[in-house]
């Protein structure tokens, strides 16, 4: 099992070697129905996983606006350069609202990917990078990233009408 805190568990005990965690991520995969799937050339068996494979624990960025570039390093030590192909997404919590960020890792099967959820500290820092845009005829607050604009969330109706002007 992968705790929604990217701990890996195996029969009630966490496993604790960061090694063994790593090698284990590396032949994760994900079938078309969404399921999860450790995957050798000699075993497959199905995991659980609480909510995403991953944990994005560290961000890196370079240049501005639409030049600037956004790394993840997750906690199993994989970079991820958000963009076109690595698109960051926002999901929200159906009892809290509450955003949930996560960055796309690798595809899986079928519309499935595997993704890293952006940890709390990691997202603070890209809602420190923010900027305002339009997506769809909404004003959001959104970062870029190789070329890519990414909303994070809605700016508030006061915002929106003080900025007005801004593309994204």
């Amino acid at each position: 099992m992968i705790r929604r805190d990217g701990s890996w568990w195996y029969r009630g005990s966490t496993i604790g070697r960061k090694e063994l965690v790593c090698l284990f991520s590396s032949v994760l995969k994900r079938d078309v129905r969404g399921q999860f799937l450790l995957e050798t050339p000699a075993e497959r068996g199905v995991i659980e996983v609480e909510d995403a494979p991953f944990v994005a624990v560290e961000l890196g960025w370079a240049g501005v606006g639409r030049d600037q570039v956004l790394t993840f390093r997750t906690n199993v030590d994989q970079v991820v350069t958000a963009g076109p192909k690595h698109p960051i997404r926002m999901a929200h919590d159906v009892v809290s609202c509450e955003p949930t960020p996560y960055v796309h890792v690798r595809d899986g099967a079928g519309r499935f990917a595997l993704e890293a959820r952006i940890g709390r500290a990691v997202y603070y820092e890209l809602v420190a990078l923010a900027e305002p845009g339009m997506v769809q005829g909404r004003q959001v607050l959104g970062v870029w990233s190789s070329g890519a604009f990414f909303p994070l969330g809605d700016l508030p109706e006061e915002s929106a009408h003080d900025d007005g002007d801004a593309e994204g």
